[in-house]
């Protein structure tokens, strides 16, 4: 399994628009091939963060997904929006199991 945790920091005016705009694609990147889940926080602590993680099969699921439209759209209208730079951190894990 491959889980990417992305960090982002918005303006409190913008940020009911990037997790809009997030909740929107979820539909999409959930259907596509390798995708286990995606899930959008509000930071409850800072009015500023937003969590996206992502669970895939596997790297290459990943990387197929940073080449669609649909990561590329996400770009185009959340990172203008962003005070700072996304922070993804990345993970190679392994289910032990599910309860």
């Amino acid at each position: 399994m491959f889980i990417a945790v992305l960090d982002l920091r918005t303006a409190p005016i913008d940020r009911a628009v990037v997790l809009a705009h997030l909740d929107n694609e979820r539909e999409e990147i959930r259907a596509m091939p390798g995708n286990l889940e995606f899930r959008v926080y509000a930071a409850r602590d800072d009015e500023e963060g937003v969590v996206v993680i992502h669970e895939w099969d596997d790297e290459s699921s990943f990387a197929d997904y940073l080449a669609t439209d649909v990561f590329d759209r996400s770009g185009t209208v959340i990172r203008p929006l962003l005070s700072a730079p996304p922070v993804s951190r990345r993970f190679r894990a392994t289910l032990l199991e599910t309860v």
